[in-house]
């Protein structure tokens, strides 16, 4: 009997090999200015090479004021196609299709870039997660938002990408109009649901002009907001799995071939991504934790008795369902949607997953954090375990290293020693990397 799991999967404008998908996952491994390099490369052919039917890209930013976090490839101009060419072609190599995910950060930001200090977004309101300030878009910046989604899909088609993604879930510009929680505007983008979901499906009709009818387009999006899980005191919360289903609904009319699942109104949430909470946060990502408006939070909140409290708090909503959290979420969509819907949440049991596609809740899984900690996950599965002989803790530490360290599983529990953890994360350096240029010394 064929394995349900690496059967072909069949979107409109798309075919995969199989049902397994590498999540969108990066690292800073590019340079400030967005330009690509060959680090970046190199660690999305290793997940090509594990088996993975489709790799979806991190996040990729189609303008300078979109920025979620410097020093990851963005795809802003032409002057970018030859890098995501020459990259998309490398996977290709490996039987593996490349999705390259669209983004616009917003207000939602974790570290500040020197292009901008306030993030466009549906308010004006400053981001109460971070502290990061937002200035309300007019409807002139949203068309040039929308044009540069646009182009930026036309980048990647050009550049022989098999599809594109936006990245519309945990915080991320559409989430920012589709959120009653965040959305304050009083126009026609603004208010009633179908006013709130306006921006989102211009959008895609936006892209669609520029990509055409017959390539691939999926969106992230998180079904259900969740905010007073994040902020307790807040009056609303947030986005609900009926007003997110016809939102889809409304979507997939306007030319959306594909839904991956997500949760949560900001990224990270306690239950997107689910396990633990790295208490070490505040000392191994300064960045992050001092970046915004509320240093004194983070550090009472991460280096006090306190972050005991804060623990519990953070992982109680999700504990005990890191794997297949949005499972419900996506099967509701799925019965109200006529394409195919993937979802996220920390995938690594075969039994799992199997369950899942067989039962009509998904179509597929996107896997991040668990292929991180097996990058040949997909060739465990091949050869008949279940779960990897060492599977990912959920620890969550791969999360926070890659704010400025290189991407890898830092879970030295793992591994034989610290040094072995090492070596296996500094292997995506092998051999060394020639600066473009520089003499090829022997």
């Amino acid at each position: 009997m064929t394995d349900v799991l690496f059967e072909p999967l069949s979107f409109r404008n798309l075919t995969v090999k199989n049902r397994l998908f590498r999540s969108s996952i990066g690292a800073r491994t590019d340079h400030y200015d967005g330009t690509g390099t060959e680090l970046r490369m190199r660690w999305d052919v290793k997940y090509a090479r594990s088996g993975v039917g489709t790799i979806i890209s991190s996040n990729s930013p189609v303008d300078p004021k979109g920025i979620l976090v410097p020093g990851f490839a963005t795809i802003e101009r032409d002057e970018r196609i030859p890098f995501w060419r020459e990259l998309i072609r490398r996977v290709h190599e490996h039987d593996c299709k490349y999705i390259v995910q669209l983004a616009y950060a917003g207000r939602h930001r974790e570290i500040p870039a020197i292009q901008y200090e306030r993030g466009l977004s549906s308010t004006g309101r400053t981001d109460w997660w971070r502290g990061f300030e937002a200035e309300r878009m007019t409807t002139a910046q949203m068309r040039e938002i929308m044009e540069a989604f646009g182009r930026a899909g036309h980048r990647a088609r050009d550049a022989g990408a098999d599809g594109i993604e936006i990245a519309g879930a945990n915080g991320f510009l559409l989430t920012q109009f589709l959120s009653p929680s965040i959305n304050d505007r009083t126009d026609e983008y603004g208010g009633s649901l179908a006013n709130r979901a306006r921006f989102a499906i211009e959008l895609v009709r936006t892209i669609r002009k520029h990509v055409g009818d017959d390539f691939h387009l999926q969106v992230k999006i998180s079904l259900v907001d969740h905010v007073r899980e994040v902020h307790p005191w807040r009056r609303h919360d947030g986005s609900t799995l009926e007003e997110s289903i016809q939102v889809c609904q409304w979507l997939e009319e306007a030319g959306m071939d594909g839904f991956n699942v997500s949760t949560g109104v900001t990224f990270p949430h306690p239950r997107m991504p689910p396990g633990q909470l790295p208490m070490d946060v505040f000392g191994r990502a300064f960045a992050v934790a001092s970046g915004g408006m509320h240093p004194l939070r983070d550090f009472l909140a991460f280096n006090t008795p306190l972050k005991h409290l804060v623990r519990r708090w953070w992982e109680g909503p999700a504990r005990g369902r890191e794997e297949g959290i949005t499972l419900g979420d996506a099967r509701a969509l799925k019965r109200a949607v006529g394409v195919p819907v993937m979802c996220v949440g920390g995938f690594q049991t075969a039994s799992v997953i199997r369950k899942a596609i067989e039962s009509g809740s998904v179509d597929a899984v996107a896997i991040g954090r668990p292929l991180i900690a097996n990058p040949d996950l997909p060739k465990l599965f091949a050869a008949g375990h279940d779960r990897p002989p060492n599977p990912c803790t959920y620890c969550n530490k791969c999360l926070v290293a890659v704010v400025e360290s290189p991407p890898g599983c830092y879970e030295e529990s793992r591994f034989a020693s610290r040094e072995a953890m090492i070596r296996e994360i500094m292997a995506l350096y092998e051999p060394p990397i020639v600066p473009a240029g520089s003499p090829q010394e022997p």
